[in-house]
């Protein structure tokens, strides 16, 4: 479990981290997301215990970094955006090297085995670090993070640089650490934040302006949740079929799509979800749905909203702004 209370860090007259505040419970994979410069790495960094913090604190399972540094250390796992790998030596003897450092005491050939298994590196673990493909490397990254079982992981921009293939691997790899281990992923990517994390800080010039679940960050910050569908038959049949749901307060015809489709938009009533009403009306009527979506904001959208300070006093957790 990581806590964070009221921290800050300050280079001279810049703020890099402003007062900031967060939990990270066990088993939940939490997304830092933030443009370049918004204090990620900072509160990365501290977190680790590479920089100290010119105020607050900061707690792995209730010990404070400052307070026993050797100890937090022991129970975190780090994979910095450039993994810490020295190229010369071969993936066995690298990270029993590594399990040295750590002095670790769970038993080394099994413990280390389990790993490479884990991360599926087994097959080469007796090649140089520095013929490996980048995908690889990052994956012998990751696996000095998880020696030692620490319970929590702290992930900087761990797909940077890997092709598509080597992205969805890694990211499948991160959701099943994620069921037995704290993890903080930090990116800029939006569709990996989207596609791993349970919940997600926005943290934009060293202040929180967003702490939410994954999937309710997107909704909350769209105003008008209307709905665009593109149904097959009579236009003005159609628009009055829709008009009869009670629970819709609006239909408006949009266009003729293609040859005899045509799009509509529909505002539901306050709070109202329509979606299977209108598919049962337009179902017993034999009017093809042929698409529905709704206009809630992407997370893109929503981001460049709190970092542009659309919505910056709209702060969800009361701390950021």
């Amino acid at each position: 479990m990581i806590e964070v209370k009221n921290l800050s860090k300050n280079y001279g007259s810049n703020k890099a981290v402003d007062n900031i505040s967060f939990r990270a419970e066990e088993g939940e994979i939490l997304g830092f997301l933030g443009p370049n410069g918004a204090g990620k790495s900072t509160t990365m960094n501290i977190l680790t215990g590479y920089i100290s913090s010119t105020a607050g604190q900061a707690m792995i399972d209730g010990i404070d970094i400052l307070d026993d540094p050797i100890a937090v250390k022991k129970r975190i796992g780090y994979l910095p955006e450039y993994p810490p790998l020295y190229t010369d030596m071969t993936v066995d003897s690298y990270l029993k090297f590594v399990y040295e450092l750590k002095k670790c005491k769970l038993p080394r050939n099994s413990h280390l085995g389990e790993i490479c298994d884990l991360v599926k590196i087994t097959d080469v673990g007796k090649r140089t670090i520095r013929n490996l493909s980048k995908g690889y490397r990052q994956r012998v990254g990751l696996a000095q993070a998880l020696v030692g079982n620490p319970g929590t992981l702290i992930l900087d921009e761990p797909t940077v640089g890997l092709d598509p293939k080597q992205i969805i691997e890694i990211r499948s790899l991160i959701k099943k650490l994620g069921k037995n281990h704290t993890v903080i992923l930090s990116s800029h990517i939006l569709p990996e934040i989207q596609a791993v994390c349970d919940r997600i800080i926005v943290i934009n010039k060293g202040k929180i302006v967003a702490d939410e679940q994954a999937s309710a960050l997107a909704s909350g910050f769209t105003e008008n949740l209307s709905l665009k569908i593109r149904v097959e038959g009579s236009e003005s049949e159609v628009k009055k079929l829709l008009e009869s749901v009670h629970r819709i307060k609006q239909v408006v015809s949009l266009r003729e799509a293609e040859s005899g489709v045509f799009e509509y938009e529909i505002e539901p009533k306050k709070g109202e979800d329509v979606r299977r009403e209108i598919f049962k009306k337009l179902s017993s009527r034999n009017y093809p749905l042929l698409m529905m979506k709704s206009n809630e904001l992407t997370l893109e959208e929503v981001f460049l909203k709190l970092i542009t300070g659309d919505v910056y006093g709209n702060v969800k957790n009361g701390e950021g702004a």
